[in-house]
């Protein structure tokens, strides 16, 4: 069993990976460094999330309150190429959107505990790698990664207090990281372990921050200018992956990566000095587990099963920002070959929010429980 006739295993998690760790959307993945001879693909997701809450006993006027739809609808897409300049050396480019959030809450922030409040985080990211195999068997590769990031963020509601009405505004900004990882392969049974190490990338975001739309730099007592620049590490990460055949056309495969969310600490100068030395972000690090089965069932036709969880938090207790802790789902996925240069997946994912407690400054104010999100993918890949 060659490697090439089952590659299809993995290819669902390229598409639906979104509400992986912290704000991870694309898992960066690299994948299509593995791909047989030379090879082209496109690749895109939509995510539906349904985020619903309410509010907490004890807040008078406020109890009890339902809070609806907190997270939109978003798309994801990416790209991906590799080249073989020899038996031994190749090289592949992928571009993705490998961070984000789309979170708001509806209603007044006069009227309501958390209205007004939310979060909008875009990214753009592209890594060129290169592999180099020793022998059938071994390889490493590595390459420079490139990543912007920008991020909108508002604190509505009167859960906030003296914050209601704040606005942090942080724009693009691009840096540099890189990667490195090695493999171990048998083509004969399409074995494939490989460890990858992401490094984290430093940004400094020009921040405009406002409270009622009013500029912090005319607020008095304050003494701070009307922009500052905010340093923002996204977070570095390593991950596990394997593959194996375990009979005729069918294997087994799985991934383990870790995401050390330590370094991404958000502190905009007013609003640290507003919140009396508190980050703005509350990011915790995590584990992203899968474990799956692919088969190929016939010249044209190949499929895919995998399960999967991102590990909760210490605690119930959340930022409004991502009302969730942590997650389960199960995916499916199917490969069809138009012919010998064209192939065309698709995927379906269902992901089981973990319940969560949104507790501003540490206050919990609104439960959320019994959340999820359907994910849909599709990915063209073409042999050149």
């Amino acid at each position: 069993m060659k490697q090439n006739i089952i590659v299809v295993a993995g290819l669902l998690a390229s598409t639906t990976s979104a509400y992986a760790a912290g704000l991870d959307r694309s898992g960066q993945d690299i994948g299509v460094l593995f791909e047989t001879g030379n090879h082209l693909e496109f690749s895109a997701a939509t995510i539906s999330p349904t985020v619903d809450g309410r509010n907490r006993d004890g807040f008078g006027p406020f109890s009890g309150i339902s809070i609806s739809d907190v997270a939109d609808t978003f798309q994801l897409y990416s790209f991906g190429l590799k080249y073989e300049l020899n038996d031994q050396l190749s090289f592949a480019v992928v571009v993705d959107q490998p961070y984000g959030s789309d979170v708001i809450y509806p209603g007044d922030p006069t009227t309501t505990l958390l209205g007004g409040t939310g979060a909008t985080v875009d990214s753009f990211g592209i890594t060129a790698l290169a592999r180099y195999k020793f022998n059938e068997n071994f390889s490493v590769y590595g390459g420079v990664k490139y990543q912007e990031i920008s991020a909108n963020v508002t604190l509505g509601g009167q859960a906030f207090g003296g914050l209601n009405g704040y606005e942090g505004d942080f724009d693009s900004d691009g840096g540099f990281g890189y990667v490195l990882g090695a493999a171990y392969e048998i083509p004969d049974i399409a074995l494939r372990v490989a460890l990858t190490y992401q490094s984290k990338v430093k940004h400094n975001l020009r921040t405009t921050e406002t409270i009622n739309g009013v500029p912090v730099s005319l607020i008095p007592g304050l003494g701070l200018s009307e922009t500052s620049n905010t340093s923002v590490d996204t977070p570095e990460n390593i991950s596990l992956s394997f593959q194996s055949g375990v009979a005729k056309d069918t294997l087994v495969f799985g991934n383990i990566r870790y995401s050390n969310y330590d370094q991404t600490v958000v502190r905009p100068a007013a609003f640290t000095t507003l919140a009396g030395g508190n980050a703005l972000t509350d990011l915790e690090n995590a584990f992203d587990i899968e474990l799956g089965i692919g088969r190929r069932f016939n010249e044209k036709w190949s499929g895919s099963l995998a399960v999967g969880l991102t590990t909760r938090g210490d605690d119930d207790f959340v930022s409004p920002l991502d009302p969730r802790n942590g997650s389960q789902y199960i995916s499916l996925g199917a490969k069809y070959d138009v012919n010998d240069r064209v192939a065309v997946s698709g995927g379906i994912r269902y992901t089981k929010l973990g319940d969560a407690i949104a507790s501003p400054g540490g206050n919990p104010v609104a439960d959320f429980n019994n959340n999820s999100a359907v994910s849909f993918g599709l990915s063209i890949g073409i042999k050149l």
